[in-house]
């Protein structure tokens, strides 16, 4: 679905190059491991065996859709709109990958990013599978041709129903790490194998073992004198496009021979000394400082036809050398004849170069650091009468558990094992107290002064209650409830105590106080807090997922102060519900790890071990 000169913004961003994440959330359902999740496992005694693969892939000949897909416009306005060049456009490939179950069912693990206008993709972003050699895991890929008007979206939105089907294939993940060369290329066939006689192109699969390790490297880089390759754009004329529009792309040298792509910059428009934004690149990525590291520039091209503007090679060591001399080093162009390669005039530069030390969310966790949960439930009369069925607050006398009980539960039971104290702040929003006042943030648990209870089972019996003693209201207002939180959040901040707060939201209804609740979370957005809200029932959401920033759009406040980062994660519980591939704990804490490494990490706050380590090490220097 290359279409007609669509968006192509999200063809132009960097990947691979940002700070590792420590789980790779890259499908909406998605199957790999989750450091909060696991960490609360192997505290009690489940202990995995199983080995973390990355991997990685690349196409052949893939079907073309968009053979077809002219676009009916003038020579004219052909002119004025393409910029490189090709009337037709070709497919804009994605990697989906799917663990199937004993049941037959399908776990999305993961998905690569949208290559566009390439029948011959090689992807950047990785997929995570944990290997267990005793188990026989059967691993499905889809490939899709992804519409245009979403590719500046995050691929872990996308529905896949609104993309056109490729072909896929399917092995034994030991059939993969079993090779020589853990490269294993599989014959694309129709969806269930059909297809007939038609060639759906290949996909080669290769797996690598993820290596544990904090060391990481952020590249500031630059070039100078690139050669222009747009020629075609400057004889038409076009002052939109008379210079070239490079990005770098970075690939790993193997044992095997070739090499796997480990990240690329953003592209830069119409400019032949660009300088790029930084990339940090983990040792998992560049493998060791002595690795040889083929650096590419590329010219970018709508059509996908990226025209190599020169290339080196170059390790990491390297690269430090040329920062400390301050010294380019000049690309050059392959030549057909053995041995001779043409030097070019155009040199890469590295004007930042910094060794960092990134500890994981377990790190943080094992030497001291503690989530604290708090909870606000919904008690808007959107809800329903609490003593009627078909009420969400409706408390079932044959225990079932209802859509708030169930998320109190599944969140709360993984939450409570990180908090020393298991005391928790509850509180209601929208309901008339026994004051016959409508609060937008009242305690739970009935007492004016103190809104804590002790553990999960505080917190349901608190909640059953609530909703004998407050009458459903409204409107469904946020705004309080995380001011709340957020002074809980920065009064910690004075005393020093390791602590980072999630605050789990649960809703039926439509805000009412939308652009108050932005300007709560932008205030809170450099506070050691998390919020997770869960939407049950059927009500539009739509403004959660504005809230989520899933987009990649930083939320925004009035006075436009742009969120310091993304501290919300918001999941409606009919999508868990009907689809039955993860969890309600799963869907919301997916970034949860992520979050708190951001803050973490942009606080400059190491783990309280490893700083007793540097101060009775002098000469130890962790940056």
């Amino acid at each position: 679905m290359g279409g007609c000169f669509s968006d192509v913004r999200g063809g132009k961003d960097a990947v691979g190059g940002a700070l590792p994440r420590p789980t790779e959330p890259n499908a909406k359902n998605d199957g790999a491991h989750n450091d909060a999740i696991e960490f609360f496992y192997r505290a009690h005694g489940a202990y995995p065996l199983f080995t973390q693969l990355e991997l990685s892939f690349s196409a052949s000949k893939l079907l073309d859709l968009d053979v077809t897909s002219k676009c009916n416009l003038t020579a004219t306005s052909l002119l004025s709109r393409l910029k490189k060049s090709l009337v037709f456009f070709q497919s804009d490939p994605m990697v989906v990958v799917y663990l199937k179950k004993n049941d037959g069912k399908l776990e999305e693990l993961g998905r690569t990013e949208v290559i566009l206008n390439n029948l011959n993709p090689v992807w950047i972003q990785k997929v995570s599978v944990a290997y267990q050699f005793e188990m026989v895991q059967n691993l499905i890929f889809r490939v899709y041709d992804v519409d245009t008007q979403y590719h500046n979206v995050p691929v872990k939105t996308l529905n896949l129903r609104d993309q056109e089907f490729l072909g896929e294939g399917s092995c034994i993940l030991s059939e993969i790490v079993t090779k020589q060369n853990r490269s294993l290329t599989l014959t694309l066939k129709g969806k269930n194998g059909l297809g007939g006689l038609r060639n759906f192109g290949t996909l080669t699969v290769h797996a690598e073992e993820t290596i544990a390790s904090r060391s990481a490297v952020e590249i500031k880089f630059r070039c100078a004198h690139l050669d222009n390759k747009d020629l075609f754009s400057k004889s038409v004329s076009l002052p939109d496009s008379s210079l070239q529009d490079p990005f770098l792309r970075i690939s790993r040298t193997v044992e095997t021979g070739g090499s796997i792509p480990i990240c690329k910059t953003e592209v830069v428009d119409n400019n032949l000394n660009p300088t790029w934004k930084p990339l940090c690149l983990s040792m998992q990525q560049f493998g060791s400082k002595d690795t040889p590291l083929v650096i590419e520039c590329f010219d970018f091209n709508s059509n996908g036809n990226h025209i190599l503007i020169g290339k080196l090679q170059k390790s990491v060591a390297d690269l430090e050398k040329l920062f400390k001399e301050k010294s380019g080093v000049n690309f050059f162009i392959p030549s057909s004849r053995a041995g001779h390669e043409k030097v070019l005039k155009g040199q890469l530069f590295v004007d930042q170069f910094c060794e960092k030390e990134q500890f994981s969310f377990v790190d943080y966790i094992s030497s001291g650091f503690e989530l604290n949960f708090m909870v606000a439930v919904d008690f808007t009369g959107s809800n329903g009468d609490p003593r009627k069925p078909e009420s969400l607050h409706y408390i079932d006398p044959y225990g079932r558990l209802n859509s708030y009980q169930q998320a109190i539960t599944e969140v709360g039971q993984v939450i409570q094992f990180y908090d020393a104290d298991k005391s928790f702040p509850a509180w209601g929003f929208g309901g008339r107290t026994a004051n016959g006042t409508v609060s937008h943030c009242f305690n739970l648990n009935g007492n004016a002064s103190e809104s804590e209870v002790v553990g999960v089972e505080g917190i349901m019996a608190a909640y059953a209650n609530a909703l004998r003693n407050v009458a459903l209201s409204g409107p469904t207002l946020f705004g309080q409830v995380v001011n709340r939180a957020a002074e809980i959040a920065a009064r910690s901040l004075s005393s020093n105590n390791n602590k980072y707060y999630v605050l789990l939201i649960i809703t039926d209804g439509i805000l009412t106080d939308l652009q108050e609740t932005k300007d709560a979370l932008v205030r809170a957005s450099n506070l050691p807090l998390s919020i997770l809200i869960v939407g049950v029932g059927n009500a539009d959401f739509k403004q959660m997922e504005i809230l989520d920033a899933d987009n990649g759009q930083r939320l925004e406040s009035s006075t436009g102060r742009i969120a310091t980062r993304d501290i919300v994660q918001f999941v409606p519980m009919r999508d868990v519900q009907t689809g039955g591939q993860i969890s309600v704990v799963q869907g919301l804490l997916e970034e949860l790890p992520g979050q708190f490494l951001s803050y973490m990490r942009s606080m400059d706050i190491k783990p309280p071990t490893i700083n007793a380590a540097a101060q009775a090490s002098p000469a130890l220097e962790i940056l």
